[in-house]
């Protein structure tokens, strides 16, 4: 099965064009316009349009309305949510059934009460990151010390710590956006050596911290 990968915060053709080339499992366009790495739903859709096939696209939202979502994911063909804010469990379940797409739900760890809070959502996958996304910076992975389900690793995680996180934590997958920037945008060779980092990392060495 392989370490999935998901590449977030796309916003240009190059960014697609890029992705495209990397071929990773998601890629991700944030719906906030609060964040940097903001889109708008019709941008998106013309980015997403591009996208290979096989490439599974992600909508990041941050406290956005029930409807929103749902008309985002209709317009852009998003195949997965993603919600990064306070949204609680009634909420996740709510989205579920408006859009019947899988949802991934972020939590930032900070303690083992975070964690804790992870393990039971109900979303479809947790991603555990550290602060709001997209600080490039990692956070206390011990935390993770026998967290019951698969998740997604997110914070700091470039091509320098991929094999790192993949042998210490054995992830359902690594999300990846800031660390492969340069000025700000997406960089191409950043991208390329984070996934031959991750393909090149050998499964059967992997163990839990």
């Amino acid at each position: 099965m392989g370490t999935k990968v998901k590449i977030c915060g796309l916003r240009r053709r190059a960014d697609i064009l890029y992705v495209n080339e990397a071929y990773p499992d998601f890629a991700g366009f944030i719906f906030d316009s609060k964040r940097r790495r903001w889109i708008d739903p019709e941008s998106a859709s013309v980015l997403r349009a591009e996208l290979a096939e096989g490439i599974r696209a992600v909508g990041v939202f941050v406290d956005a309305s029930p409807d929103f979502i749902s008309e985002t994911a209709e317009t852009v063909k998003l195949d997965l949510i993603q919600l990064h804010g306070t949204e609680s469990a009634d909420f996740i379940r709510n989205i579920k059934r408006m859009t019947g797409l899988p949802v991934i739900k972020a939590f930032r760890i900070e303690g083992s009460a975070d964690a804790e809070a992870a393990a039971g959502s109900p979303a479809d996958i947790v991603l555990l990151d550290n602060g709001k996304g997209g600080t490039g910076e990692s956070f206390d992975w011990s935390l993770l010390r026998d967290f019951p389900r698969d998740y997604m690793l997110a914070g700091g995680i470039g091509a320098d710590n991929a094999a790192e996180a993949i042998e210490k934590l054995n992830p359902l997958g690594l999300d990846a956006s800031s660390s492969l920037e340069t000025n700000g945008f997406k960089d191409h060779d950043k991208i390329i050596s984070f996934m031959d980092a991750v393909r090149s990392t050998d499964r059967s060495n992997r163990r839990r911290i």
